[in-house]
């Protein structure tokens, strides 16, 4: 049976909630950053009338504000993100039961099995949530209809805003193959960047490359766009049901070099802890503790955990539990193989709450680092993990350098 996919994905989402507060400001371009008052703030979300002066997400507002002079900025509010997210979530499970988000602004809906309760057809189904999302909550949503999960989200990419675009099982190539190959879900810049060495450039391209030549020059990933590209998508869309609970969330690496300096070390440490706070924000959660291994150049293995006095999926609050770890489980200059983190003991983001610092950590610091790794979420998801990273160490840590 062809399955049915749905792809919702909310229009300039943090901005049109924005507006929500700010009626007045509609038809006026608007922007959501950090600090209005720092001229390297970074663009969070814009919207149309901002896009339409060639706006941007992830520059700064320095550069923003050179193309349009008169953009309104406002500051970013994640609580009502959050809350707006579970309210269009929860409008999508009145159709299905099999409603997996992918980010804050967007989920996949499965309404093979439940299709023929709302009239049997999907477009006019993707138009009723459209509807309801724009009279009870005031956003808009594109929609993208297809037979697997990967076009559906082109469908919903495919035109914007408040829109529904179906790509069918017969004749989708007409559609699918002249779009640029960045369009593909996972081909980031660097995946294009090895592409357009062999003048590849748009999915129809993509297609026609032998699959055995995408696994030499990618790996498992080149594969995966190989079946991809050509419609052979599988994945299923995994309702809250068959989401089991993530028990931890962590990643380690295996040195070319072994590690033998506390410099060393410490870089390693940042870039791990980067990862793991990056993917514990991307699945709304926080942990409770944090737990490191080693493993030498013997292949002995060691490990240490310790439980924090708050909750947290910030990379800075990570990494300092990690190399207080670090120096307990290690002594310069055994060599060092391989290294991991690990977040543990996870809870879900709307059963955390955050306790004050007794010994004064202003909660206004925890609240600018948790701007600034959201912002860096938004950039990576956009643009690729390798758009952006922490320039040392010791910006990793918080301790950003003087900029003018």
């Amino acid at each position: 049976m062809e399955r049915i996919i749905l792809h919702c994905d909310l229009n300039c989402f943090y901005a049109s909630v924005e507006l929500l507060s700010h009626p007045e400001l509609r038809g006026v371009p608007v922007a959501v950053c950090g600090d209005p008052k720092e001229r390297h703030g970074i663009i969070l979300a814009k919207n149309e009338p901002a896009k339409a002066f060639g706006v941007k997400t992830a520059e700064t507002i320095y550069q923003a504000k050179k193309k349009c002079p008169d953009l309104v900025l406002l500051p970013p509010h994640h609580d009502r993100y959050a809350a707006y997210s579970r309210h269009v979530n929860a409008i999508y499970g009145d159709y299905t039961d099999l409603v997996e988000p992918f980010g804050i602004d967007e989920s996949w809906l499965d309404v093979t099995g439940s299709l023929h309760l709302f009239g049997g057809d999907a477009r006019v189904l993707a138009d009723t949530l459209r509807a309801r999302v724009r009279s009870e909550l005031g956003l808009t949503i594109s929609v993208g209809v297809s037979f697997n999960k990967v076009f559906a989200k082109l469908g919903s990419d495919y035109k914007k805003p408040d829109a529904t675009t179906v790509i069918p099982a017969d004749g989708w190539q007409e559609v699918v193959y002249p779009l640029p190959v960045g369009d593909l879900l996972f081909v980031g810049h660097a995946a294009q960047e090895i592409l357009s060495r062999y003048d590849v450039h748009t999915i129809g391209e993509l297609a026609q490359c032998p699959r055995e030549m995408l696994e030499t020059l990618m790996g498992k990933m080149g594969v995966q766009l190989y079946q991809y590209a050509n419609g052979l998508d599988k994945s299923p869309v995994r309702g809250a049901a068959e989401r089991e609970p993530i028990k931890s969330v962590g990643n380690s690496t295996t040195f070319r070099k072994d590690l033998t300096t506390w410099d060393e070390v410490r870089t390693g440490i940042a870039l791990l802890s980067d990862s793991v706070a990056m993917r514990l924000r991307r699945h709304g959660l926080y942990c409770m503790g944090v737990q490191v291994g080693l493993k030498d150049n013997k292949f002995q293995s060691v490990s240490r955990q310790k439980m924090l006095d708050h909750s947290t999926h910030l990379m800075r609050e990570i990494n300092d539990a990690a190399l207080e770890l670090v120096k307990l489980a290690w002594k310069a200059p055994t060599p060092i193989r391989l290294l991991s983190v690990t977040a543990i003991h996870l809870t879900p983001e709307e059963e955390t709450y955050q306790q004050l610092d007794l010994l004064g950590q202003a909660p206004r610091v925890r609240e600018k680092q948790e701007k600034v790794e959201r912002a860096m979420d938004n950039i990576r998801r956009k643009y690729g993990h390798d758009a952006i990273a922490y320039a040392t160490p010791e910006a990793a840590l918080g301790k950003m350098p003087e900029r003018e």
